[in-house]
């Protein structure tokens, strides 16, 4: 281990050299910036890999699911060390409904019965992978009670596209038991999109093409997932809304009234299970009819075909519908001079069993961001800006903490909030985020000053050296000429959902990874302390990445005169959203007309052979021409504002920070509309949102593009109007904000 004294002497005169003195940080006084600086530099110096790694150690010690003993046990944990920094720190209690299985029962009848296992086996020479009575076993959280029999009958990831496809085929799921495997979709999209299409069952199973040998050397001889591997995980109908089912856009405490279950919206309209591959193979063999098209193959060695199959699969499932209670720890650094202006970290520290990747890499990295911040304090620094450092519990059920958290602090939330910066799992390899236009500049001031572990460039070049690498032609100039790396927007699946989605805060997801072959684990008993220290971040250079980059970004927001958003990205875009948005219109409108050119000149012929039981398709009626006419306004008015506004604020920044900021802090919630989004009032946000068939996957201008995708032909132009209102409004919150600094 390096002395402090040199870290610090080799970290300060990197950091010099791309973020000298004499140029200020944006929202800082030359004078102050100087000293922030050097306050940042001292920072990046103390978080170590060996505190990180014995963190996990303790973390990941034992199962810590929600309501399980050490899930307590390591809230506590986490209060004493806060409290040992110096921080104020205490555990916020909340509930949610978060049901176990009681019942899991998965056979195929006929000639050839067999019984699913459902038990990932213990491993000698993984140490933690035999706490059994601990272990939750491997279920699908939210799904329905159920008892059904029926035939089988593959549908690829489940994706609508994929039924779509089935229904070309002449294939109907319509009382039948659907088994899919993981990936593409979220997997809670695939039983709604089953039971929509009349299914009475669902099976999810582990695919080796998606995450197990067919990627690399199976577990425990390599990181990919074993054939008797599974993954748990939530299928609440999250994007209705995330959170306790029971209690939607109220803070879940002790004492609040509970919708009853037979009212929820979110849980599961028929019985699912996650399975191993070893498990699905007999069920995947039974199948009959068609070979599948070659897109849907998996890497199994045989041949996938469609079904229905001759014998039934049998599956019974019954759950415990229990309230549990939630451990959200909340630690706090008084601000100084802005102190009702509040920067928020997050992370949460629940698993599905140890969960070392998933959470544990990233709630040890911001663990020691928070020691890091207590030595600064030592040291006589002081933030402007109160900060919160958030360990979230309940985030793999169904960001259940921290929506309850949110949604009972939501008045002082909008009032107070700035930012929330989130990591959830991290590892090797290249920096990552998603988040607010509004960030994207201060993101990449701070990555500039970061030192990449491996290849001893600045996080931000070999970021824009990857991206170049990955791009297509038309991508590649962008990236090399445009002054700051585009972040993509957020959907959902972790715990920023509700602060950017609900409230309208800008937020920011990060994290380091993509040099490991990660995911092979995710959710399963293996994802522990032995795997994670052979496969994934060993020396955990790049938790100390995280720490340094999540800490260095805490600082620099709180720390600011002026909080540095920078606005002309946020038009660019939106415009690029809403080109988007009409280039999807124009497309639909082609692809059904080549459809009916093809019809009507009988390509399709073919599919009226009876031997293939295709069904032959119909002259489908042309999508309307849209009023895209307040949109394009809209952009314009947005893109005005934004360049007038950041001449402004380079010309006079620190004008008038006092009124300044607290309009500031508005402008990512001028994008949200109180009636919501079609279907979901929960989410807000008009400029992004995760899709009601994607889960986790970001819908921009979610309101009329959805409204399109799903032919709503008559509530298209009402969804326009909406979005570019919410557009206008941003445009307006900027000429305010323009004319605090020119006083004009």
């Amino acid at each position: 281990m390096r002395s402090f004294v040199a870290g610090l002497t080799l970290l300060a005169s990197t950091a010099y050299a791309v973020n000298p003195s004499d140029v200020p940080l944006r929202g800082y006084s030359a004078e102050h910036s100087a000293t922030e600086v050097q306050w940042e530099q001292k920072f990046r110096a103390l978080p170590e890999p060996e505190r990180l790694r014995e963190t996990m150690r303790r973390l990941s010690a034992r199962p810590h699911h929600v309501g399980s003993p050490y899930d307590k046990d390591n809230a506590e944990w986490l209060v004493a060390q806060l409290k040992s920094y110096g921080l104020d720190a205490k555990i916020e209690l909340q509930e949610a409904l978060f049901p176990t299985p009681k019942l899991r029962k998965l056979e195929l009848l006929g000639v050839d019965k067999f019984e699913a296992k459902l038990e990932e086996p213990t491993l000698k020479i993984d140490p933690t992978s035999d706490q059994k009575k601990e272990q939750l076993p491997t279920y699908n959280a939210y799904s329905r009670d159920g008892d059904v029999t029926a035939p089988l009958v593959y549908v690829n990831y489940g994706a609508p596209a994929d039924y779509e496809e089935l229904e070309k085929m002449g294939i109907s799921v319509k009382g039948a038991i659907v088994i899919a495997r993981y990936g593409q979709t979220w997997r809670g999209i695939k039983p709604k999109v089953a039971a929509e299409h009349g299914a009475v069952g669902c099976l999810i199973y582990s695919d080796p093409r998606d995450d197990g040998y067919f990627r690399g050397d199976s577990y425990p001889d390599g990181p990919m997932r074993p054939s008797e591997g599974a993954q748990r995980g939530s299928v609440m109908d999250m994007p209705v809304y995330p959170g306790d089912p029971q209690t939607p856009g109220i803070g879940a405490v002790a004492g609040t009234k509970l919708i009853p279950l037979d009212q929820v919206q979110t849980i599961t309209k028929i019985p699912v299970l996650p399975i191993s591959y070893a498990d699905a193979t007999p069920f995947l063999k039974s199948l009959k009819g068609e070979l599948v098209p070659e897109s849907w193959r998996g890497g199994l060695p045989f041949a996938y075909k469609v079904g229905p199959s001759v014998a039934k699969a049998h599956l019974a499932l019954a759950f415990n519908w229990d309230r549990k209670p939630l451990y959200n720890v909340i630690a706090k650094i008084p601000g100084t001079t802005l102190a009702d202006q509040w920067v928020i970290r997050g992370n949460h520290h629940d698993g599905w069993v140890n969960g070392a990747g998933d959470p544990v890499s990233g709630a040890s990295a911001e663990l020691e961001e928070a020691r890091g911040l207590g030595e600064l304090l030592k040291q006589g620094w002081r933030p402007q800006r109160t900060i919160l450092y958030c360990f979230w519990d309940g985030e793999e059920p169904a960001l259940l903490g921290s929506t309850e958290w949110v949604e009972s602090h939501a008045a002082e939330l909008s009032e107070h909030a700035v930012a929330y910066f989130n990591s959830d799992g991290n590892s090797r390899g290249y920096f990552r985020a998603e988040g607010s236009s509004s960030l994207e500049n201060f993101v990449d001031s701070v990555v500039k000053d970061i030192e990449d572990p491996e290849t001893k460039m600045t996080v931000w070049k070999r970021e824009r050296l990857v991206a170049i690498s990955k791009a297509s032609a038309d991508t590649r100039s962008e990236l090399r000429s445009r002054a700051d790396l585009r972040m993509e927007a957020l959907g959902s699946g972790s715990d920023y959902t509700a602060f950017i989605h609900h409230l309208g805060i800008a937020s920011v997801n990060l994290g380091y990874g993509g040099e490991d072959q990660g995911g092979g684990q995710y959710h399963s008993i293996y994802d522990d302390f032995y795997w994670y220290t052979h496969f994934m971040d060993t020396d955990f250079a790049y938790g100390r990445a995280l720490a340094q980059t999540a800490g260095t970004m805490m600082m620099r927001m709180a720390d600011a005169d002026v909080i540095p958003f920078q606005f002309g990205n946020v038009a660019d875009t939106v415009k690029t959203y809403v080109t988007g948005v009409k280039k999807l219109a124009d497309t639909m409108r082609a692809e059904v007309k080549e459809r009916n050119t093809e019809i009507n000149d009988g390509v399709y012929k073919a599919l009226e052979d009876p031997k293939k039981k295709r069904v032959a398709p119909t002259v489908e009626t042309l999508p309307p021409y849209l009023n895209f006419a307040p949109l394009d306004q809209a952009v314009d008015d947005l893109t005005t504002a934004a360049s007038d506004y950041d001449k402004a604020f380079t010309a006079s920044a620190l004008k008038a920070p006092l009124t300044l900021n607290p309009k500031l802090i508005q402008s990512e919630r001028a994008f949200l509309d109180p009636a919501g989004l079609p279907n979901r009032s929960w989410f807000q946000n008009m400029m992004y949102a995760p899709g009601f068939y994607t889960g986790y996957g970001v819908k921009t201008l979610p309101a009329a593009r959805e409204t399109i995708e799903q032919k709503q032909w008559k509530d298209v132009d009402a969804q326009i109007a909406r979005t570019a209102a919410a557009v206008e409004r941003e445009a307006a919150m900027l000429m305010q904000a323009t004319q605090i600094l020119t006083g004009k």
